[in-house]
């Protein structure tokens, strides 16, 4: 049976006042208090209603609490027993999730139900509607201003093992056999020799020298594809999830050859296997990046005011493979920026987002992105450094040669030819890109080329310089999720938990982000004026009390005298 509370009505007295003024002046000036006043009630609890009756069964845990407790463990980075104790006991967790029954009832949670509440969240995408909503309900308690933002990724680290080749293959091949050996019993004791070389007990076989771990890693290839022969006929275990992994590793890592003495299996070399390819049998979604390593990216595009005159907040956050392009995610941020009215007019991005392609695309949205280019300008004498018409045709060299002809070659670009003899008497032949052969001298260009050099002379300004500096705050925000949320290493795998994990902990940093505005806004008001900042929550707490109790008495007062004079009321 479904079990909500209206968080957005407020209680005739304050069942937290047992804690006294000064605790309650300090809840008051705490994330938990924005948690509690801004957050609580804008959680997607209504989408968890079709899994329960509303009539019958057991009453279920208040569901806003719970998806407030599944984002405030990943917003501290905890174990699940270590959430189940914060909620418990914890004053300022309850105070923000509302919780002001002591009954175990209310202010206990098992695991169970916790992991259960996670798995939901999950299933359902709710992270996302979290993120969005608590965002949403920020930028309108701030007044928050998206024109400027930036944009980069972080590295995630599932909670897997790295694994070498050999050991990939050990731990596929075992994992296939413990779950063929629990349901195929039979087929298993038939394997013999195989079965128990890949046993736990026989572990250490595998671990070589350097110089004897080309024929192991053939041996277990050899292993891998004769099991992968063995049972590819039987339906109930081609459906095995474990030995869909074993043929997608065997078809990752190894080729097949036939010749005359049969078929033989070939390791590929390392340079041959994909970036998709199996990291892990426990965590069959990571992949690896060059750069970084295996597991997962996230995308992080935030606000920044130079002024500081706002919190700088997540606006868009995205869980992605390792293997990944940057390149391809500046598009998909803006265009979901703009689906809730928080597209940038300015986006900052280091030089793997700022490909032409995506900064002139950016730029038929209204978005400018602020961003190097990639590679150096190989002469110092640029293609910007030619004079041009409004319509970009050529006008004239550096040193003021004009053109003696213009062909267009087949894919819209231009080949001016300029006179060979003149150039071959300019004092700045040897910096200029004109290519000097036999008979002509020529430069190439095309729109690309011509829009990639303004831009290297546009970065050499201090105008550029000067707005291109505040990119590097967002490494400061990577800093954040790692140091307060542990966003790089986490306790969970599999892209759905990575995912939700990873969401809910981009989203737990804006909160913690909002509150320390605000209470750095509450002290500069406090200095201006000489009042304490403590005094200063109190005086705001008892003024906030004051005129919710007057509120309801006035409500209340309403229905009393309604009552007295319609016809029929009875007046004790």
């Amino acid at each position: 049976m479904i079990h909500v509370k209206d968080h957005k009505q407020y209680d005739m007295f304050n069942p937290f006042e047992h804690l006294g003024p000064k605790r309650l002046a300090l809840l008051e000036s705490s994330w938990a208090h924005l948690f509690r006043e801004e957050i609580l009630h804008k959680l997607p609890a209504v989408k968890l209603f079709p899994l329960y009756s509303k009539l019958t069964g057991r009453r279920t845990k208040e569901l806003y609490a719970m998806l407030g407790l599944v984002l405030l463990q990943q917003m501290e980075d905890l174990s699940d027993e270590e959430t189940v104790h914060q909620f418990a006991f914890n004053i300022m967790w309850q105070y923000a999730l509302n919780v002001t029954d002591a009954t175990d009832f209310s202010s206990y949670v098992s695991p169970r139900t916790l992991w259960t509440m996670r798995d939901i969240v999950g299933r359902l995408g709710l992270e996302q509607a979290i993120f969005e909503n608590i965002t949403d309900a920020l930028k309108k308690l701030f007044d928050l201003d998206p024109s400027k933002q930036r944009l980069d990724s972080v590295h995630i680290f599932s909670n897997m093992a790295h694994l070498g080749r050999i050991r990939l293959f050990v731990k596929t091949i075992r994992k296939f056999l413990v779950n063929l050996k629990r349901h195929h019993a039979e087929l298993y004791q038939a394997l013999g020799e195989v079965a128990v070389r890949y046993d736990e007990r026989n572990d250490g076989q595998f671990a070589v020298k350097p110089s004897e771990s080309s024929r192991k890693l053939q041996e277990v290839g050899v292993d891998c594809f004769f099991l992968v022969e063995r049972f590819k006929a039987h339906e109930s275990v081609v459906a095995m999830t474990s030995y869909q992994l074993l043929v997608r590793l065997f078809s990752e890592q190894c080729l097949v050859e036939n010749d005359d003495t049969g078929r033989t299996v070939i390791i590929k070399p390392n340079k041959e296997v994909p970036s998709t390819s199996l990291q892990n049998p426990s965590d069959p979604d990571a992949s690896y990046s060059g750069h970084k390593g295996k597991g997962y990216q996230l995308q992080v595009m935030e606000t920044y005011s130079p002024d500081k005159s706002q919190p700088d907040l997540i606006t868009y956050v995205k869980v992605e493979t390792a293997h990944e392009n940057d390149a391809q995610a500046v598009l998909p941020a803006i265009a979901d920026a703009a689906k809730r009215e928080l597209s940038p007019s300015e986006l900052l991005a280091d030089s793997l987002y700022g490909g032409d392609e995506n900064v002139e695309n950016a730029r038929k949205l209204g978005v400018v992105v602020v961003s190097p280019t990639k590679g150096d300008q190989s002469h110092p004498i640029s293609l910007a450094d030619f004079h041009f018409s409004e319509t970009d045709e050529m006008l004239s060299c550096p040193m003021g040669q004009s053109p003696q002809r213009t062909k267009t070659g087949k894919n819209g670009g231009k080949i001016i030819h300029f006179d060979k003899a003149t150039c071959d008497l300019c004092p700045r032949q040897s910096d200029c890109p004109v290519k000097r052969v036999k008979q002509s001298a020529t430069v190439s260009y095309d729109a690309k080329a011509l829009r990639l050099a303004r831009r290297r002379i546009k970065e050499k300004t201090r105008a550029f310089r000067e707005a291109y500096r505040y990119r590097a705050g967002i490494e400061g925000t990577m800093s954040d999720l790692d140091r307060l949320t542990g966003i790089k290493h986490l306790r969970v795998r599999g892209m759905t938990q990575v995912r939700v994990a990873a969401t809910l902990k981009a989203t737990g940093l804006n909160i913690l982000r909002s509150a320390t505005f605000r209470i750095r806004k509450r002290r500069r008001h406090a200095g201006k004026s000489g009042d304490d900042s403590t005094d200063l929550a109190y005086r705001g707490l008892i003024k906030e009390r004051f005129k919710h109790i007057t509120k309801n008495l006035m409500q209340l007062s309403g229905v009393f005298l309604s009552n007295i004079h319609r016809p029929g009321a009875c007046v004790a």
